[in-house]
C-alpha cells in the first residue's frame, strides 16, 4: 500500500467528474488543492463529510483551497449527490479505484468477519506545486475541515 507523505509529489489523475468533464490534479497548480476519497455517494458519514466541505467552501476558497472529492461511484450517482446537497466542488468517478490505489486509500477492510477492499477515508492538502503538504487517513468526516483550516489559517 502506498503511503503519501509531506513533500511527496502528489500522484497525477484525470478523472470524469459528476457532469461528464475530464478534472485533473494539473488543473490545480498553483492553488492548494484538498483531495478527499469517500467510500459511497449519499450515505451518511460521507453526506456529513460533503455537506461540512460545501457549508465551509467559501472560508475554504478564500484561504485559497480548491476541494476534490473522488469515490468509486459512476458520474450519474455523482450527479444525483451535488443536486441533492447542493455541493458544488468536483465529484470525480474513479470507478476501477485506480486513483485511489496510487494514492493510498483503497485498502483491504474488515468487517462482520469479512474481508473485502474499499475506500478508506483520507483527505490530502496538496499545495501549490503539487507536493504533498498534509494528508489524513483515516479521518473520520467530521474532521476533515477542521483538518484542513488548521493548516491553512495557520
Amino acid at each position: 500500500m502506498t503511503t503519501l507523505r509531506y513533500g511527496d509529489t502528489a500522484p497525477d489523475f484525470a478523472l470524469l467528474d459528476q457532469h461528464g468533464q475530464t478534472v485533473g490534479l494539473k488543473d490545480y497548480r498553483g492553488r492548494r488543492v484538498l483531495v478527499y476519497f469517500y467510500p459511497e455517494a449519499d450515505t451518511s458519514g460521507c453526506t456529513t463529510q460533503a455537506c461540512d466541505l460545501r457549508d465551509h467552501r467559501q472560508d475554504l476558497a478564500q484561504l485559497g483551497l480548491d476541494v476534490v472529492g473522488i469515490s468509486p461511484d459512476p458520474p450519474p450517482k455523482q450527479l444525483a449527490f451535488d443536486e441533492k446537497y447542493g455541493l458544488g466542488f468536483p465529484l470525480l468517478a474513479d470507478e476501477d479505484h485506480a486513483v485511489a490505489e496510487t494514492w493510498g486509500a483503497w485498502v483491504e477492510r474488515h468487517r462482520g468477519g469479512h474481508t473485502y477492499f474499499g475506500i478508506l477515508r483520507s483527505s490530502f492538502l496538496v499545495d501549490e506545486e503539487g507536493r504533498i503538504e498534509r494528508a489524513w487517513s483515516p479521518v473520520t468526516p467530521e474532521d476533515t475541515v477542521p483538518n484542513a483550516l488548521a493548516v491553512i489559517a495557520a
